[in-house]
């Protein structure tokens, strides 16, 4: 190039609505794996206000359904764990190949791994935006917060279980954060508020009566003879979610939700009772 070339940007729709009445910050030439070059253009906008209401959306999050909301809403994980497992057997045996198989079956299944590269994180990253979405248009309908689980750690807790080989594969590609952090900015550009709450004891705790019950798989029973409320775990919790993060919303120094006296009887197993006795022990949120 012999000086400065002005090239015609090919932009579609979409971006061209974006770009429209905004004044563009910086830019930044790439080039991709395709080898064709994508500029980055970089805008500044405002935030609208966040929603201040007391009407909050739990969402639990999880392996076998990706999220559940206590509206009701449900995505279940089987598909992902499909691709997953899918892209998992491909993986090894194309790797197999190219390090013990012929000259050209070498080659061939470098090829194959490179194209497949990144084909699953995209899949993942595709349905964590679908979920994310719907997630705050409903919030933005129902004028709505949306309280979360705060996993933060959970991969280190979970790994020091012994687990097959299979099973540790599947926590560590279990992509939650990204959905927390998709949720986030997208709270942010449509103005509902996201918070984060603890998630100790929700899925265990019953949201009718907030004692201790049995959870078993993924069905929940209530031990208090006067709710025997039974159902979806995660439903479950993320009603309990939805119940925390309203008292942070309205006692932003914590909350006391979700307080009940555990006591250990002759087994050794946690039960609830209704008033306090000697050698309990109280769970509270803050």
């Amino acid at each position: 190039m012999n000086g400065r070339e002005h090239i015609k940007i090919d932009a579609g729709n979409y971006q061209r609505g974006k770009l429209k009445g905004r004044k563009p910050t910086s830019a930044q030439l790439c080039k991709h794996r395709d080898g064709n070059y994508y500029i980055h253009i970089q805008i500044k906008d405002s935030a609208p206000t966040p929603i201040k209401s007391n009407n909050v959306i739990g969402v639990d999050f999880g392996r076998r359904d990706i999220a559940v909301t206590s509206n009701g809403d449900k995505w279940d994980g089987k598909q992902i764990n499909d691709v997953r497992d899918k892209f998992s057997r491909v993986r090894a045996s194309l790797q197999k190949k190219a390090t013990k198989g012929t000259r050209s079956t070498r080659r061939r299944a470098r090829q194959i791994l490179k194209r497949l590269s990144g084909k699953e994180r995209r899949f993942q990253q595709w349905l964590n935006h679908n979920i994310s979405k719907s997630i705050i248009q409903s919030a933005l309908k129902n004028h709505a917060v949306v309280a979360i689980e705060d996993l933060t750690g959970i991969r280190e807790r979970t790994l020091q279980l012994p687990r097959s080989k299979t099973e540790r594969r599947r926590s560590n590609s279990w992509s939650f954060y990204q959905l927390r952090s998709f949720l986030e900015y997208k709270g942010i550009q449509f103005g509902v508020e996201v918070i984060a709450v603890p998630p100790a004891w929700t899925s265990q705790t019953c949201h009718q009566c907030l004692h201790i019950g049995l959870r078993s798989d993924k069905r929940f029973k209530c031990i208090n003879e006067a709710c025997s409320w039974s159902g979806d775990a995660d439903f479950n919790g993320s009603k309990n979610i939805a119940a925390i993060g309203v008292n942070l919303v309205n006692s932003p120094r914590g909350s006391n939700c979700l307080c009940c006296v555990l006591s250990v009887d002759s087994s050794g197993l946690l039960k609830a009772h209704t008033v306090p006795d000697r050698g309990s022990v109280w769970v509270v949120y803050f």
